[in-house]
This record gives C-alpha cells, structure tokens and sequence, in this order.
C-alpha cells in the first residue's frame, strides 16, 4: 500500500548540484532499508547508495563516494540523495527503494518508485 514517489531531478551543469527527494505516502515504518539506483539507456540499473531504517549507517557506490551523500528524514517519511560535482556520466533515471535489508543488490529490494531524470550537461 505504501508508494514512493521522487522528484527533484532535472538538468544541471557539469560541477553543479541536486538534491533529489523520495516521500512515501500511505503507511510507513522506520525499519525499512532504503536506497538509491541509477539507469542509464542501454544500461542494467545500478547501486548509488542505502541507508538503515534509523539513519545510523550508509553505504556509496565507489563512482559516487564522496561527492553523493544518501540521508533520511522518517518523521517527514522522505529519504534523501544530495549530489554534489555532478559529472555527465552520473547522467540517468534515479530511482529509490525500500527493502527489509541493508543491500546494494536490486534483489533485496521490493518496493520502488517510478524514477526521476538527472541530465548533466557538460
């Protein structure tokens, strides 16, 4: 019942930043594990990073380690993907996830959102 819904993705600057959001509607748990995914044409969809139910601990892709930065707000039931030095390869759909499990595997995950476009330019 519960859906995942993510927005602000859009076109941006090489160099530049986004900070894209996925709300839940419906009912909702703090136990849930979620995470960030990535699809560019052509390509399998791919692990950007995930967070425990509580915050406390995260994990990031290599590619984006260090310029990404994966956060929750469970009294807003949002979860949050801050992008910083954006490079045209980080160019894709960004989709999250909610699962019973701290994963970077697609499988671990059940439930997902219908994705939001990230274009940077260079």
């Amino acid at each position: 019942q519960v859906q995942l819904v993510e927005s602000g993705g859009g076109l941006v600057q090489a160099g530049g930043s986004l900070r894209l959001s996925c709300a839940a509607s419906g009912r909702t748990s703090s136990t849930y594990f979620m995470g960030w995914f990535r699809q560019a044409p052509g390509t399998e969809r791919e692990f950007v990073g995930c967070i425990s139910g509580n915050g406390g601990q995260t994990l990031h892709a290599d590619s984006v380690k260090g310029r990404f930065a994966i956060s929750r707000d469970n009294a807003k039931n949002t979860v949050y993907l801050q992008m910083n030095s954006l490079k045209p390869e980080d160019t894709a759909v960004y989709y999250c996830a909610a699962g019973s499990r701290f994963s970077t595997t697609i499988r671990s995950y059940d439930l997902w959102g219908q994705g939001t476009q990230v274009t940077v330019s260079s």
